[in-house]
């Protein structure tokens, strides 16, 4: 299985192709992809550095232009798409059915990928990808068990990336409308979530509030870790009780499931976190590298060493034991 790493800026791809990546993705330095903080992405010349060390490592770079384009700024999408194809991305990662069709039609050699954002996640789905765009790869939302992805490989000829390690979203990719409604910045068309301008802290006789475009996410009690204020990750109070309804602020962490993966005929194993730093890109990209060599030997896998490069200090396996249902 392949290990797809993570690249926030130049110097996270370098680390990510150095630490053993088979293929980095990142995206440029706008609102074409869904991770577009100050302080991070590329630029067109950068892209094109990064993909030629890449290709000299042995790595290969998928550019994530992962975002809905805005009516009547569709030229800028349209940029993002040429200006990979010129820096020799490997494949383009994309959602948007209008995308797709302009890559096919303007760059018929360029390799698609099924963007998560997309929430392809049945065969029927991934089929309509593949027979009109060609797609040769879906990246699956994180929502389906293992057994439900062993399905999938079986009924398609596309290849399969799943998510392995890092953040949690909703568990509706490509619906985010809680941060956007919240702070007027949409994940999927802005490719912002929970913005840090939005984000607020208070502190009160011993108790920790955060809040995200002036609503209350959390409260945190002394001694608590104070998670950063995504709605999806919020706490609330319902007739039943108070608890995390969406998800809790935890990382994911399917190190355990990648002999379950392996045998349902995943592809790839992708890592999430290109907004994190270098120390985390190097950390989890060798820990997985282990892991997956640790697999091909037959060894056990280790596990807990990346506890420290976790949301609050915690794992799960999310969806792929859907106790939540």
């Amino acid at each position: 299985m392949e290990l797809i790493c993570p690249a926030g800026t130049p110097s996270s791809l370098r680390t990510a192709v150095d630490a053993g990546a088979d293929a980095v993705y990142c995206g440029f330095r706008n609102e074409t992809n869904a991770r577009n903080f100050p302080g991070l992405n590329f630029s067109p010349p950068e892209l094109a550095e990064g993909v030629a060390y890449a290709h000299r490592h042995g790595a290969k770079v998928l550019v994530a232009i992962n975002t809905f384009p805005r009516a009547g700024a569709i030229g800028l999408w349209h940029q993002a798409v040429d200006d990979a194809v010129a820096a020799g991305a490997d494949a383009l990662i994309l959602c948007d059915i209008g995308l797709m069709a302009y890559t096919v039609e303007r760059h018929p050699n360029t390799r698609l990928h099924v963007s998560v954002q997309a929430a392809a996640a049945n065969v029927d789905a991934i089929r309509f990808y593949v027979e009109r765009f060609n797609a040769k790869r879906v990246v699956l939302p994180r929502v389906l068990s293992v057994p439900e992805i062993a399905a999938i490989t079986r009924g398609t000829t596309c290849e399969v990336e799943v998510f392995v390690f890092g953040g949690l979203c909703v568990m509706a990719e490509g619906r985010c409308s809680l941060s956007s409604y919240a702070t007027g910045l949409s994940p999927n068309m802005n490719g912002v979530c929970s913005p840090a301008s939005h984000v607020a802290y208070e502190e009160m006789e011993g108790t920790v509030t955060s809040r995200l475009g002036g609503f209350t996410i959390n409260k945190f009690g002394a001694g608590e870790p104070a998670a950063y204020p995504t709605l999806c990750k919020g706490r609330f109070r319902t007739e039943l009780s108070t608890g995390y309804i969406f998800e809790d602020p935890v990382s994911l962490d399917a190190a355990t499931l990648l002999p379950g993966l392996r045998d349902a005929g995943v592809t790839a194993l992708k890592i999430e976190g290109r907004q994190r730093s270098r120390a985390y890109i190097e950390n989890v990209v060798r820990s997985f590298r282990e892991a997956l060599s640790a697999l091909d030997a037959g060894r056990s896998i280790p596990t807990g060493a990346l506890r420290p490069m976790s949301e609050g200090q915690s794992n799960t396996l999310g969806a792929y034991r859907k106790t939540w249902r």
